[in-house]
């Protein structure tokens, strides 16, 4: 059968190694009937072992029209929504909770990410195929130098795993940098003890200026003369910062605006 023409528009690297596509599928810690949503199929590598696994239902979202074809003519069975990832409503998909899956485009993983989180509630696993250095960045403790805003908004709701590093070799076409997979376990927060929208916006405005301690980077939000930056913790810079210490910045934030 044709082969699928890989698209550098749509960052399409495919996984040839059949043994490392077995390993990611695996990585799924499922122990019981579940929906995965495998996101970005191209030819199907990942897919031909999730149907094998009789615990999977297996949905296959694809932008890419030629991989559609590919897919609909190799796997029959295969249940396929053409469509971006990023903007499809996933409620209209799964009205319970469901797991993802994928070799993630690496020029939108991390949109990918954000929209994750939208749907943190019904997501409780993902394992995924991404770029090393973003790999890196989200499983990244405080205190490194990799730690940003994707790595405390992932920690806030999911345990992160570093599993493996892949070789540029096992893609067509080779990739320039090496990848790694990643697994998400969606821990036991239901939300924030702090209003959630404002964490997001103190994380990224924080990281958006990683260089200045938070007295600074955060002053847009809050006057540098305001007394909560008495607390010595505002002398740091963000990447020191645990979530939990995020979102005591958070209250602090959230009540020095209310007395505005």
């Amino acid at each position: 059968m044709t082969q699928v023409r890989a698209k550098k528009y749509l960052g399409q690297h495919f996984l040839k190694d059949l043994g490392i596509a077995r390993r990611i599928v695996e990585s799924l810690p499922l122990r019981q009937a579940m929906p995965v949503l495998e996101v970005g199929p191209g030819m199907g590598v990942l897919t031909q072992f999730l149907l094998q696994n009789p615990l999977i239902s297996l949905t296959a979202v694809e932008i890419d029209t030629e991989s559609v074809v590919f897919l609909q003519k190799e796997f029959p069975q295969l249940n396929i929504v053409e469509g971006d990832f990023l903007k499809i409503d996933l409620r209209e998909l799964y009205a319970d909770k469901f797991c993802i899956i994928g070799n993630f485009p690496y020029n939108i993983s991390s949109q990918i990410f954000f929209k994750v989180l939208e749907y943190k509630s019904q997501i409780p696993y993902i394992s995924c195929l991404l770029q090393k250095e973003v790999a890196e960045r989200i499983a990244s403790k405080p205190g490194k130098k990799a730690y940003g805003i994707l790595s405390v908004l992932m920690q806030a709701y999911y345990e992160v795993e570093y599993l493996f590093t892949v070789s540029e070799q096992v893609f067509d076409p080779p990739p320039k940098v090496k990848s790694a997979v990643v697994r998400f376990t969606r821990n036991e927060v239901e939300k924030l003890d702090c209003d959630e929208k404002l964490f997001r916006t103190v994380v990224k405005t924080a990281f958006n200026q990683r260089r200045k301690i938070l007295r600074n980077s955060l002053s847009s939000l809050v006057e540098k003369t305001n007394p909560i930056y008495e607390n010595t913790i505002y002398t740091k810079r963000p990447e020191q910062l645990d979530v939990q210490s995020f979102v005591n910045i958070t209250n602090d934030i959230d009540d020095a605006m209310l007395k505005v």
